[in-house]
């Protein structure tokens, strides 16, 4: 099944979407740093099942536009360009999928639009409901590390880790593929805590060859967009964790009824940091129709074990047809 690009209108941007298919909607949000090519395994699968499948470039990514503004990357603005993109494609309905950042674009999908979002499934991250009160999301993670940084409090400073990323792309995406996967030795996985005098790409490794599922091409298509777009945009998605804690205490406590699909890998290092998260899906998400971890996947799962994550996504979806 062949796909096709195009660029549509969404939300005030311009969107690059990779489609396929016919049929029911179901939208790929993809994570960072990647684009809607992480997609490229799920497309095809998902047309051959019946399903109008489409991956955006997401805002600040590919072939999207990068608003220049950090302000303009809240999780508001990336909710409205997929309800935008789902009224651009004239449908009413979709079923949203989210991996890694996209994770929490799907989720608040969900809840704020559940007459659009029907059915949801995340990869990697689980839905962790947020609380009244407390502290910051950012000063949460500053606690957690004490004298070591946090990655995500390490992205914050806009400019640095952009800089560190943009010295050699073709490598930093080597070294963030390789070191995320479910390939890499022990020795030599990715440490989201580290040290203060450490840089973040002091927390990757080059692989020495590149893992079965990832292909020249591949690094080729995500080095070529990155070279292009430079990586503020994905990073600005962090620096909004604060601002969008701030807009949203009206979600405090709130859980998920749409039937529902996690999956992840077991050697995923955001598994390890999220597990309480993952132990409640139950209890936030109590449609869930199944929680699986894939033996030997890393974070980057539906490009590690295509297989294994097509089939489970359309049984999910046939089940709930």
């Amino acid at each position: 099944m062949e796909t096709s690009n195009r660029i549509i209108d969404t939300n005030g941007i311009t969107m690059h979407v990779t489609e396929a298919g016919q049929g029911p909607l179901v939208i790929l949000c993809h994570g960072f740093p990647e684009l809607g090519y992480s997609w490229r395994h799920q497309l095809t699968a998902l047309a051959e099942a019946g399903y109008h499948a489409v991956a955006p470039d997401q805002r600040g990514y590919g072939k999207t536009e990068c608003p220049e503004s950090i302000e303009s990357y809240t999780i508001f603005d990336l909710v409205g360009d997929i309800v935008g993109l789902v009224h651009a494609l004239g449908e009413d309905k979709a079923v949203i999928v989210g991996h890694d950042w996209g994770a929490p674009v799907a989720w608040n999908c969900a809840l704020l639009r559940p007459d659009i979002f029907h059915a949801l499934i995340l990869l990697s991250v689980p839905y962790p409901p947020r609380r009244w009160g407390g502290i910051s999301p950012i000063e949460a993670m500053k606690k957690m590390a004490g004298d070591l940084n946090f990655y995500i409090v390490y992205f914050q400073e806009p400019g640095k880790v952009e800089k560190e990323l943009e010295a050699d792309v073709r490598e930093s995406m080597l070294r963030t593929f390789y070191s995320l996967s479910g390939d890499v030795p022990p020795e030599d996985r990715w440490e989201f805590v580290f040290g203060k005098e450490q840089r973040f790409i002091d927390t990757v490794s080059m692989p020495a060859a590149l893992p079965d599922w990832l292909t020249e091409k591949d690094i080729d298509v995500f080095t070529e967009a990155f070279e292009r777009t430079g990586f503020r945009g994905g990073v600005n998605w962090y620096r909004n964790l604060d601002r969008n804690w701030e807009l949203t205490p009206f979600l405090s406590g709130a859980r998920i009824h749409q039937p529902s699909l996690f999956i992840a890998g077991e050697l995923d290092g955001v598994i390890v940091f999220s597990r309480k998260a993952f132990d409640r899906l139950e209890q936030s998400m109590p449609n869930l129709k199944e929680k699986v971890l894939i033996p030997g996947g890393g974070h980057w799962i539906q490009q590690e074990r295509p297989q294994a994550v097509n089939d489970r996504m359309i049984r999910f979806l046939k089940d709930i047809q």
